[in-house]
């Protein structure tokens, strides 16, 4: 496993990457950062710790909004390994951001 530097809203990290990964993992880093700056830029929040998890928490929104249409793509041949979701995972979802808006407080609304 390789490690690369990169640069998340000025700071740098190194991450560890699988052979092969390069691409992947700079391709998030930069889906990270533009989010983690959006919402730094936008002025609202200015602790980087909770930029980044509202950033995270988007970026969770987000994929879990694609994901019916990626259970509705044609399967050639039932994965054996994969468990099917239960419950109301949009549900879930807004009552966690609805907790989070009020831990938040002051620094604004989630979305």
């Amino acid at each position: 496993m390789k490690q690369l530097e990169v640069q998340i809203m000025g700071q740098s990290y190194l991450l560890g990457c699988p052979d092969g990964g390069d691409a992947r993992l700079l391709e998030a880093v930069e889906r990270v950062d533009t989010a983690m700056c959006k919402i730094r830029d936008a002025g609202k929040v200015r602790a980087r710790d909770r930029i980044a998890v509202l950033a995270a928490l988007n970026l969770a929104f987000d994929l879990a909004d694609k994901a019916p249409a990626i259970e509705t793509a044609p399967v050639s041949a039932p994965a054996a390994t994969t468990a099917p979701i239960e419950g109301d995972g949009a549900l879930l979802l807004n009552s966690l951001l609805e907790r989070l808006d009020a831990a938040l407080g002051d620094d604004g609304r989630l979305l």
